[in-house]
């Protein structure tokens, strides 16, 4: 019995799907792309079908090959699709595991994101079946935030400096050390720096590659959280790594040690 013409494109997705992964391995990134030979290897397949194969894919930008080492890697039409749809898949994905969190520590909890120079939050919920609405579409300034630092985790300082510059109420030399902290802790937190009688903590939400892309930060008065602040703080993070998972976020691969909400 032969395959039918559906059942033989069902299969060369199949195939396509094979280098993908390949090429969104630990060692595909490690290397910046792989070469033909390699791929062959990797999904168990002739040089000449994968040659052709990545020609096509290539050819819808969905890899892209290196015009100097001739390998090849994710292309920048398969980012667009993600980019598109993500910010809508975080806040799907995001908002029961806030729930969740808000409803462990009794707090309102923010999903935050990075705008510029700003921190903008995305959606905000209480312990309750609703959401608590008051913060979300304002920015505040980063370097003011839990949530700034914790959103900036991937920064270097010469980012920094392009980013705020000179202009920043903070020092980025300050700035660059409270990153760091948060990254060490696997949180950041502010007590009443932000404003006075509030205290708060944030932690790192990363996508599928690993990079920061939001930040969950639970938000209260001092005489509320003020003393269980590094508690929070554990909380928040396992409650972001969550979302990171839900994002396809792999533990294993996050970048070493080398992110209003408050």
């Amino acid at each position: 019995m032969t395959d039918t013409p559906s059942a033989v494109r069902g299969h060369g997705l199949r195939r396509d799907i094979d280098l993908l992964e390949a090429l969104a391995s630990d060692e595909a990134q490690r290397a910046g792309g792989l070469g033909v030979v390699r791929l062959a290897q990797l999904v168990g397949r002739e040089k000449s079908q994968i040659s052709r194969a990545l020609k096509a894919l290539a050819a819808e930008g969905i890899v892209e090959r290196d015009p100097d080492t001739l390998e090849y890697r994710l292309g920048w039409r398969l980012f667009s699709l993600v980019a598109r749809t993500s910010e809508s898949r975080l806040v799907r994905v995001a908002e029961p595991v806030m729930h969740a969190l808000s409803a462990d520590l009794e707090e309102t909890s923010h999903l935050c994101v990075l705008s510029d120079r700003e921190v903008l939050t995305l959606l905000s919920v209480s312990g309750h079946s609703f959401r608590v609405h008051g913060w979300e579409g304002r920015g505040v300034p980063a370097w003011r935030l839990s949530a700034g630092r914790v959103l900036l985790a991937d920064a270097t300082p010469d980012e920094l400096y392009v980013r705020f510059g000179t202009a920043s109420e903070m020092p980025v030399p300050e700035l660059w050390a409270l990153i760091q902290e948060a990254r060490r802790r696997g949180y950041a937190q502010v007590s009443e720096e932000f404003e006075e009688g509030l205290v708060g903590v944030s932690a790192p939400v990363r996508d599928f590659r690993g990079r920061v892309v939001a930040a969950l930060n639970i938000s209260a008065p001092a005489s509320r959280l003020g003393g269980r602040l590094d508690e929070a703080g554990r909380t928040t993070a396992r409650a972001a790594a969550r979302v990171s998972v839900l994002l396809g976020w792999a533990p294993r691969a996050a970048p070493p040690g080398r992110n209003m909400p408050v």
